[in-house]
């Protein structure tokens, strides 16, 4: 094997494994910034010797052993034997006399304890959304600072900055390496299912930037999505984000044609849907509903998107069965933005007019000032009802809200069109 493709296997075996080696040696050190770190040093170590030695049978388990071997030299120079550190060096002491077998053990299982813990801990409501993100790809993505911030459209440096004052944080506040319990639980894991969800958003329609999607944030977030679910299986609101991602994502080959240029779901080559991505979702859905409960907002989003996934073309689509999910979604999650979606359904369903009485209900909301698509549905369902002045002038609005170069394009394209429409002749 040559150096390269040496390389290659270890940037693969990275993104596979460093979650776990970070979240097993966090449960050891009690500090993810230090974890990290070591993990980080197991990777050079790897890089140097692997090329020569060839790539270990249990790659996995030759990486925890390094790390391991990392952290006890750290403690030692560090001179870090008072009494309350005295129990930490035994216990890596004893475990590096099983290392190997042990190590294999805990890497074989890809849900374990440790990396639930270190889920919450990157997500932990101690930082700001943007340092969750961004501390959730590094440590259980494997993505480097570079990939962030290139993902984000962000400068190398902030991205760095974020990761660095997160664990900083988390190390200050002295934030306990564990999964919540009780009451706190619901909360916590609303943090995670948030900031998975944020991912996946931003990949599936980039905010800003000359790209309509990023797939690669998308898969990243369907893998934690997916790992999350494994290592709570009785959690239904995990399973419906689950199932919200995979359904969305089914769309992807369809949403965008040979230029990049974005095409919206009614327009959407349904032969394009990825039919196991479908299924997959589907199965994650009735798994939420299987355990009980009211539906909490992933899971009655994921309801919406399956109507979408079962009508094989847009005629078909039960829109007064999406209209009376929003109108509960809306109930449980209070949200002008559910209320705008609400309305281009209720649109579908009941007309164009009755979408813009809601729609028009919306104007005046200070947190949709800036938000592009209110003026693209108002400006879709004026076009509907023939008022194409007053769709073009809300379509060119939209286009002047929209940070995204893809969906500025469509919303003058829209606009044109409005324009050519009410020519004469």
């Amino acid at each position: 094997m040559s150096v390269t493709d040496t390389h290659r296997t270890i940037d693969a075996v990275w993104r596979i494994e460093s979650a776990r080696l970070i979240a097993g040696l966090a449960r050891m050190l009690r500090d993810v910034g230090l974890a990290e770190e070591l993990a980080q040093d197991a990777l050079v170590v790897a890089l140097e010797q692997w090329p020569q030695t060839g790539v270990p049978d249990n790659p996995g388990a030759w990486l925890m052993t390094t790390a391991k071997h990392r952290a006890i030299d750290r403690l030692r120079r560090s001179k870090l034997l008072e009494r309350k550190h005295e129990q930490l060096m035994h216990e890596l002491e004893h475990e590096q006399e099983y290392a190997r077998s042990a190590d294999e053990a805990a890497l074989d299982d890809p849900f374990g304890d440790d990396l639930l813990r270190l889920i919450f801990t990157a997500c932990h409501p101690l930082l700001s959304m943007e340092a969750r993100v961004a501390l959730t790809l590094r440590l259980l993505g494997g993505l480097t600072t570079e990939e962030i911030a290139r993902a984000f459209l962000v400068p190398e440096p902030t991205i760095a900055q974020r990761i660095v004052r997160a664990k900083r944080s988390l190390a200050k506040a002295a934030v306990a390496y564990e999964v919540p319990r009780g009451d706190e639980l619901a909360e916590r894991l609303s943090s995670v299912l948030g900031v998975i969800y944020l991912i996946f958003n931003e990949g599936y329609s980039a905010t800003a930037g000359d790209d309509w999607m990023r797939p690669a944030l998308c898969e990243d977030a369907l893998r934690l999505g997916r790992v999350l679910a494994g290592l709570m299986p009785r959690e239904p609101e995990v399973h419906g984000l689950v199932a919200l991602m995979e359904l969305q994502a089914s769309r992807s080959r369809a949403r965008v044609d040979a230029r990049g240029e974005p095409i919206l779901l009614l327009e959407q080559d349904r032969a394009l849907w990825d039919r196991l991505l479908i299924r997959r979702g589907l199965a994650a859905l009735n798994q939420a509903g299987k355990l009980g409960g009211v539906l909490g907002p992933y899971a009655l989003q994921a309801a919406i998107a399956a109507c979408h996934a079962r009508a094989l073309t847009s005629e078909e689509t039960d829109w007064p069965g999406i209209a009376a999910l929003y109108a509960t979604l809306a109930q449980v999650m209070p949200s002008p933005i559910v209320e705008l979606n609400r309305a281009v359904a209720v649109g579908m369903a009941g007309g164009a007019a009755a979408g813009l009485e809601l729609v028009d209900a919306l104007v005046g909301e200070p947190s949709l000032r800036r938000y592009h698509l209110l003026p693209a549905v108002r400006g879709d369902l004026l076009a509907r009802l023939g008022r194409v002045d007053e769709a073009r002038r809300e379509f060119e609005r939209a286009a002047g809200l929209a940070m995204n170069r893809r969906e500025r394009e469509l919303m003058h394209r829209r606009a044109q069109a409005c324009g050519e429409s009410a020519s004469p002749g």
